[in-house]
């Protein structure tokens, strides 16, 4: 099975995190974390910034990796790199997404998300958790 390498921002500002819905393909309608392919040579982060420079017509400031997503497609195996990012650019611009919004934790589950992106929210929650303990 074919491997495709992406990487997502898990955008964070004012304790909501920003989510994009899909405008085309066969996950059209489904919820994302912005993001894309890598390209050859390019690092995860790199990817991050130029994907939310094309998409977004924003800036990022990467903070650090929240984790790694492996998730089987029926076409395809996903390994997706997730990094908590904050705004650098004070607006944002949607270019390819069909919508956005800024979340609360606890309205994450309120969308309906791609498969693989199910799993970070699990990530979010449990991280949430530790640090109010």
């Amino acid at each position: 099975m074919k491997t495709v390498r992406v990487a997502a921002a898990i955008i964070v500002k004012d304790h909501h995190i920003f989510a994009t819905q899909r405008g085309y393909g066969e996950w059209k309608d489904y919820w994302e974390f912005p993001g894309g392919k890598l390209e050859p040579g390019e690092t995860s982060q790199e990817t991050l910034v130029r994907e939310i420079r094309e998409e977004l017509k924003a800036d990022i400031d990467i903070q650090e990796l929240l984790c790694t997503v492996e998730y089987d497609y029926p076409a395809f195996h996903l390994s997706m790199d997730c990094f908590l990012c904050t705004l650098v650019s004070s607006s944002m611009t949607l270019v390819e997404a069909e919508d956005a919004k800024w979340l609360s934790l606890q309205e994450l589950d309120s969308l309906n998300w791609l498969p693989a992106d199910q799993s970070i929210l699990q990530t979010l929650r449990q991280r949430a958790t530790a640090s109010t303990c």
